[in-house]
């Protein structure tokens, strides 16, 4: 089974500092029929004007991770953590029984542009905890590189054929649900294969370039939702970047 959410087909809002589309309700956004997919609660592409960003406001009871695709976030919370994330930077929240915290970008000129991803932990109440970690490019080139690793996976990447990769120097971040979060920036003829074995479920998160996944064709702030099938294809129609949740 697969469904795609098309980009222009996204919930919108433009808050002058901020410009953000909504793959899931959220905020004033509401659509029934896309609330969630399994665990995956929220992804939001934000563009941040410089100086700008979110005050000091609470969460809890959720995976909260930031990925930064083009400019710098700084970050500060209740916990005492204190950090500035550069492009390819990722860091992952587990907001528990509560944080609070605030995101702004530091700089005096550029916009950021990030996605903001939310997945509801497999457990409530947990002790609030972070980290942070860096996605090199190179790193995930022609592979799926584990950004987010849930308990009791494996945190190891893959190639074209399934074929496990070294990770070298790179450590995934942890999170608390039955989900791996992948990275991917797969060359123009390029082709990946990820089983699923029909019991696991899976999103692709299209973020630039042209992908033909399972058949079907996707190109820039697509995605799809796969379920029910053996395996996700990928194959880049131009060079691409994406993420791919793998979902229980």
């Amino acid at each position: 089974m697969i469904k795609i959410r098309r980009s222009d087909e996204r919930g919108h809002a433009n808050h002058g500092w901020l410009d953000t589309y909504h793959s899931f309700s959220f905020a004033s956004y509401g659509d029934p029929q896309w609330m969630q997919f399994r665990s995956l609660r929220v992804i939001n592409e934000d563009w941040i004007d410089a100086g700008q960003g979110f005050g000091t406001h609470p969460h809890d009871n959720m995976e909260i991770i930031t990925y930064v695709l083009e400019g710098e976030i700084a970050h500060k919370d209740s916990m005492g953590n204190g950090s500035t994330l550069p492009t390819h930077g990722v860091q992952r929240m587990t907001a528990g029984t509560g944080i609070t915290h605030s995101e702004f970008n530091p700089s005096d000129t550029n916009r950021l542009h990030l996605l903001q991803i939310w997945l509801l932990p497999a457990q409530r109440d947990l002790k609030p905890s972070y980290e942070d970690g860096y996605a090199d490019p190179d790193a995930t080139r022609n592979r799926l590189l584990p950004l987010v690793v849930g308990e009791g996976h494996d945190a190891r990447a893959s190639g074209g054929e399934s074929v496990d990769v070294d990770l070298g120097d790179h450590k995934p971040l942890m999170m608390h649900q039955d989900a791996v979060l992948y990275a991917s920036r797969l060359d123009a003829g390029n082709e990946l294969t990820h089983g699923l074995n029909g019991t696991r479920n899976a999103w692709l998160q299209l973020i630039e370039g042209e992908l033909e996944v399972n058949g079907e064709a996707l190109s820039h702030g697509d995605a799809v939702a796969i379920s029910e099938e053996e395996a996700v294809t990928i194959k880049a129609s131009q060079d691409a970047h994406f993420l791919l949740f793998d979902l229980g």
